[in-house]
């Protein structure tokens, strides 16, 4: 999110996160620009921030700042990374995996381990995220399958929109989706009508 409203909508519609980004790209913002946005969002949603390569000390203190529920790793995840987090930040740690085709890195069951959540986001070269590009579902599902019992929460992002979501939670089946450009009218700015019909699309497959 980079607008407040935007952020304030999401919560109304029911998202159970809602993030902000500190990894570069169109959706960067800095610690006081994100705290405005986050300033809307209820306690009972919980705080994302999405992070590149900055150091243990410099993430601890803008979770803390921002009172941040859960950081994501975009950056270098490793067991030294984790754990030198640990050391300061008491939520969650969810380390991205990013693919661009089967089959799935061969440390991604000892991140998944070492992490509270999963991330499977698709690999763009040059950028870490929110480019619209849609994860290989289908042909990754049989690898998904066989380190699902190491992955404490399995959030799936890269390339999500309302006209999709049902078909990757019906492949994957994971526990949460992550949704950026794909209910976006330019980068960065939401699209309200877009965010509800995604909304709806994944209700409705809770219903069932």
């Amino acid at each position: 999110m980079t607008r407040r409203k935007d952020a304030e909508y999401a919560a109304a519609l029911g998202a159970s996160y809602v993030g902000v980004i500190f990894a570069g790209g169109p959706r960067n913002l800095t610690i006081e620009k994100a705290a405005e946005v986050l300033a809307a969002v209820p306690r009972d949603v919980r705080r994302v921030g999405v992070f590149a390569d900055q150091t243990a000390d410099e993430i601890s203190r803008s979770a803390d700042e921002l009172r941040l529920d859960v950081v994501q790793l975009h950056g270098g995840a490793s067991a030294a990374r984790i754990a030198a987090i640990r050391g300061s930040f008491d939520g969650k740690i969810w380390p991205v995996c990013r693919v661009a085709e089967p089959p799935l890195p061969a440390d991604v069951a000892e991140l998944a381990g070492l992490g509270d959540g999963l991330v499977l986001d698709s690999y763009v070269r040059g950028t870490l995220g929110g480019t619209g590009v849609t994860v290989a579902w289908s042909a990754l599902s049989e690898d998904i399958d066989r380190i699902r019992r190491d992955i404490r929460l399995f959030v799936l992002a890269g390339g999500l929109r309302p006209e999709n979501v049902a078909r990757a939670i019906t492949t994957l089946t994971p526990h949460v989706v992550d949704v950026s450009s794909g209910v976006e009218s330019a980068p960065g700015i939401k699209d309200h009508d877009r965010m509800r019909a995604f909304r709806d699309a994944v209700a409705a497959l809770d219903s069932k």
